[in-house]
């Protein structure tokens, strides 16, 4: 006996309402994730990143690194418009000309594997606009810095024709977020988040964060182990596994970053709220929060352990936006501090 078929205005009806209820339910998710990194004084002026991609979805068997959402994101190559890079020139543009950013970036990248001593390559200027670059359109400078923490700049801003960008290779790159209970070394990701690390160079010329402090601290609970994998058919917090704070030194002007590369949270990324400039480390591996902060860099490995120290200093109960949270009872100051050996293990 064949099966009777449905109806069409009917089938019609059912799907709207499926529909409808699915909308529903993916907006209350987000608001859910939302709220769990605001902090309480959140400024509701900076608006939130559109997140559609909130799914639980757990990789059985697979251990990720620290820096291993590199590879998640793919290939990165990105650079700051308007920003026009000085440097001893290792390939001139009038002769090496290209049709994009990304293939001139890529030229500089593959100077700079890490197998064959430093890079011969760590910056690249390349003009893009045909109708403003004239005949400078497709030129792809390749320079090399001085200083690749505090790169040379020829000039930035509304008339600037150029974009640029910095690379940095195996052992370079590294920053320390200082705290009383140990130095964080943070490899910063220019390629992905060109914008971010810009600022946080900023900071760092600065060599001072007065103001920038964690102000909350999660431990991992019994959600996730001490890989920061998450155990199957636990929750997701309270706690949520990380700690978070601001990086707005006083006496500076924040200006919101755009977004940028956003691969899942790892244990040990670390990663604006929003556009800024409240961070957090992760502690664990987020994947239920699906590509929604920008990374703009990752704790090496073996400072996780002061990470972990500090979640778990003590704390008091809070509710920003309807989560419990944990708020520190006293605020631990942070500030950026230059390493002097750029020896620094990079095992993920």
């Amino acid at each position: 006996m064949g099966r009777k078929p449905n109806d069409p205005e009917t089938s019609r009806w059912v799907f709207l309402v499926l529909l409808t209820m699915g909308v529903i339910s993916c907006s209350l998710v987000y608001m859910v994730l939302s709220s769990t990194l605001k902090p309480k004084y959140y400024n509701p002026s900076i608006s939130n990143f559109d997140s559609s991609l909130l799914l639980e979805e757990e990789e059985s068997g697979r251990k990720v690194g620290t820096l291993g959402f590199l590879e998640e994101e793919g290939d990165c190559c990105r650079g700051i418009e308007k920003l026009e890079l000085w440097g001893a020139a290792v390939k001139w543009g009038s002769e090496f000309k290209f049709n994009s950013s990304e293939e001139c970036c890529r030229a500089c990248k593959s100077m700079c594997t890490g197998k064959d001593g430093p890079c011969l390559c760590d910056s690249w200027v390349f003009c893009g606009n045909k109708e403003a670059c004239g005949s400078k359109f497709g030129e792809c400078w390749l320079k090399k810095q001085k200083d690749t923490l505090a790169p040379e700049r020829q000039d930035s801003g509304g008339s600037v024709i150029w974009t640029s960008g910095v690379i940095f290779g195996k052992g370079e790159g590294i920053v320390g977020l200082g705290t009383e209970y140990g130095t964080l070394h943070i490899k910063l990701f220019p390629e992905c988040a060109p914008y971010s690390v810009e600022y946080i160079l900023d900071l760092l010329g600065m060599r001072h964060c007065a103001g920038c402090h964690f102000y909350r601290a999660e431990g991992r609970g019994y959600s996730w182990d001490s890989e920061g994998n998450h155990i199957k058919d636990a929750g997701f917090g309270p706690p949520f596994a990380l700690i978070q704070g601001t990086l707005e030194a006083e006496g500076t002007a924040y200006r919101g970053r755009p977004k940028e590369a956003c691969p899942s949270i790892r244990r040990g990324s670390v990663a604006w709220v929003d556009s800024g400039p409240e961070f957090f480390i992760s502690l664990a591996n987020h994947n239920e929060w699906r590509k929604d902060y920008t990374v703009f860099g990752a704790v090496l490995p073996e400072d996780m352990e002061i990470a972990e120290k500090i979640a778990n200093l003590p704390t008091k109960a809070d509710v920003w936006n309807n989560v419990n949270v944990s708020v520190l009872e006293k605020p631990v100051p942070l500030w950026f501090q230059r390493i002097k050996s750029s020896a620094v293990n990079l095992k993920s």
